[in-house]
């Protein structure tokens, strides 16, 4: 006989938090190829729009690991980076497939091949840039995390949330900024939007240490959650 599953508040938060780290982590990709520049207080900032949805990913990454342990974490980082490559081989795919003549017109309005190629080809290498940096990032914040966490017997959220980001996404930073940009611009701008990447996932790190604190206080007491940490069960 087949077991029920039972889609309770746990498994609906889960589910809920999963799909959102796995579409902000694509959305960012797909956007990444677009860059703004610009000068704050006579610092020159360049730094790609696919940074908008990552602190979502850092806020997430967190609050998996804080509510259902280092163990399952890993396994949302492991399914975010299947989908990642699953997305790869759909544009892959879109790319070779032939084009309606009616799409080579001059009175076409629709996309064009030229501008579906560039955005979705930049994309698809931005993917897998992504997914070397992403994996190497994912992996060391989780396990700073739940060192800092095990260590601090569960104290200080803020702590092993901001130091495990602090660290992880250093290494991340600098691991994509290489693969994508560094044939693609001066070496003096991939420092600038290196320094720029960092600079900003720091400050949303630090940024968003209250909306932790808050999501931490909306399942506990809005959800009537406790932490369910698989991996010390």
């Amino acid at each position: 006989m087949l077991a029920v599953v039972t889609l309770d508040a746990r498994l609906k938060l889960f589910l809920f938090l999963a799909c959102l780290f796995v579409t902000s982590l694509l959305v960012g990709d797909l956007i990444g190829g677009k860059l703004y520049q610009s000068d704050v207080g006579g610092l020159s900032m360049l730094i790609s729009v696919g940074m908008i949805p990552f602190p979502i990913v850092f806020l997430l990454t967190d609050l998996i690991n804080e509510f259902y342990g280092a163990r399952v974490a890993r396994y949302v980082t492991l399914v975010g980076f299947v989908m990642a490559w699953f997305t790869i081989g759909i544009l892959t795919v879109a790319g070779v497939v032939p084009w309606a003549p009616i799409t080579t017109g001059a009175d076409w309005t629709g996309v064009r091949q030229a501008s579906f190629d560039n955005i979705f080809a930049s994309s698809r290498w931005i993917l897998i840039c992504s997914t070397v940096a992403y994996l190497t990032g994912q992996l060391i914040d989780i396990s700073i995390f739940h060192v800092i966490r095990r260590r601090l017997h569960g104290r200080l959220l803020w702590l092993r949330a901001t130091g495990s980001t602090v660290v992880s996404q250093l290494i991340d930073t600098f691991v994509i900024n290489m693969l994508v940009w560094y044939k693609q611009m001066p070496f003096s701008s991939l420092v600038t939007i290196m320094a720029t990447s960092y600079l900003v996932k720091v400050v949303a790190a630090l940024a968003l240490t209250p909306l932790i604190y808050a999501g931490h206080a909306v399942v506990e007491r809005g959800l009537h959650l406790e932490p369910y940490r698989a991996d010390e069960t």
